[in-house]
């Protein structure tokens, strides 16, 4: 009768070996590590950077909101655990919200959970409805939590160019039709990150329709609705009808709020997708702050005139830095939405290096950070995405000095080729620089 072998011994005299889990490898490449990189050490070397490369909110929430914080801070009742799918006052003040802002009503005990953040919310609900050898779609360029978060997930992802909204559910019914098995999920994200594009409430009927005739669910990605120009009012996807029976929709209180770093964020729609999220929080985290979502509360109830405040700053801004932009020969379309103003480099700056070069040089030439396209995949391509989070004087200065890092250069006359031979040869009398 043969047995199994026993397992070799381990080999105590090498090297203890780490062994990741396979999913590790499905993340894809974070392609703003070299610019944070270089962005962190001109900073500690003293340097002044002017930073869009990040959406991190520079002003602070309404002072109303951070007083509410002391004050429930104070409560010795506020420093336990608290539910994870958030407080039920919190929820009902969402719902209230959608209730105002869309028309749509919400049960805020099935409908409603509480996130840290968005983020979080979107990456656990992938978890709770994707596997090995499903498929979402994405909208590209993506914001990537959506195609690493699906990949967490072991799921798979199909990226459907974002910018024709028409053209995007033509190809998504297109997919749909030719993929087997059929995509699981769509991720719709609008106001969209990283290109600003924007739709009109029709769009979201349709989607509803594309979801029912194939059977694929929906997120909605919204973290970007309370930032709003120009008299623009982006829609809720649950204000669709039929759009509860197949998705949910993400928001967070991050931008138009300035509550970045208190991380509130909730998923709104289909309550059995909101229970499966709830379901895989519960075994995740214990929620929130406790004075934290009371302090939200606040926010949502009464600092509505700061928010709609907060939109004409970012809208100022953003007239500044696309009229200077195009003062320097850029073509620049200006968002209606979001935090971003997503532009096109011009093609003479591009013919001797990438997207990602190109941004290297900005930072390092010229002081300003920006993020570029190919962060966001490779739709992204070409593109630049500068973040609105500076003050006007500041954006203005940072178009001088990309203008003076660009134009400059480009007024230098070209080297002979005799220049180009000494340049090459430095002599050997003092070391080469980088």
């Amino acid at each position: 009768m043969s047995q199994n072998p026993l397992p070799s011994p381990i080999d105590v005299s090498q090297p203890f070996k780490i062994t990741l889990a396979e999913r590790m490898s499905r993340l894809p490449a974070y392609l703003f590590a070299k610019i944070n990189s270089a962005l962190y050490q001109k900073r500690r070397a003293g340097e002044d950077v002017i930073d869009l490369g990040m959406g991190n909110p520079s002003e602070p929430p309404h002072d109303s909101v951070i007083d509410k914080l002391i004050e429930a801070a104070r409560d010795p009742r506020n420093h336990g655990y608290s539910q994870s799918i958030g407080i039920l006052n919190l929820r009902r003040e969402v719902a209230g919200k959608y209730l105002r802002r869309h028309g749509v009503r919400l049960d805020p005990e099935k409908e409603v959970v509480v996130c840290l953040g968005s983020k979080e919310g979107f990456s656990h609900m992938c978890l709770a409805l994707m596997g090995p050898g499903d498929t979402a779609i994405v909208p590209a360029p993506y914001f990537p939590a959506h195609v690493y978060a699906v990949a967490l997930a072991s799921g798979n992802c199909i990226t459907l160019d974002v910018a024709d909204s028409d053209k995007f559910l033509s190809n998504v019914a297109y997919t749909c039709q030719h993929l087997h098995p059929r995509p699981k999920l769509l991720i719709v994200n609008y106001p969209h990150n990283p290109s600003g594009a924007t739709v009109d409430p029709q769009f979201f009927v349709e989607v509803v329709k594309l979801a029912k005739r194939y059977g694929f669910m929906v997120i909605s990605d919204s973290a970007y609705a309370d930032v709003a120009f120009d008299g623009y009012v982006p829609p809720s996807f649950l204000s669709a009808p039929g759009a509860s029976e197949v998705g949910v929709e993400f928001t967070t209180m991050s931008k138009g709020y300035n509550m970045a770093g208190w991380r509130v964020g909730y998923a709104c729609g289909n309550a059995e997708m909101v229970k499966a999220l709830a379901t895989i929080k519960a075994y995740y985290d214990y929620g929130m702050f406790q004075a934290v979502q009371i302090a939200a509360i606040m926010a949502l109830r009464n600092t509505e005139a700061a928010v709609e405040s907060q939109a004409k700053l970012y809208q100022r801004r953003r007239d500044v830095l696309v009229e200077g932009l195009r003062r320097i020969g850029w073509t620049v379309t200006p968002p209606r939405a979001g935090m971003f103003v997503w532009a096109k480099i011009p093609e003479q700056y591009l013919k001797n290096m990438d997207t990602l070069q190109f941004a290297m040089k900005l930072l390092e030439e010229g002081g300003v950070a920006v993020s570029p396209g190919t962060g966001f995949g490779p739709a992204g391509e070409g593109y630049l995405r500068m973040a609105l989070v500076e003050n006007e004087n500041r954006l203005r200065q940072a178009v001088r000095q990309m203008g003076r890092c660009l134009l400059g250069n480009e007024a230098k006359p070209a080297p002979s080729e005799a220049t180009k031979v000494e340049a090459a040869s430095p002599p050997t009398s003092q070391p080469a620089t980088n």
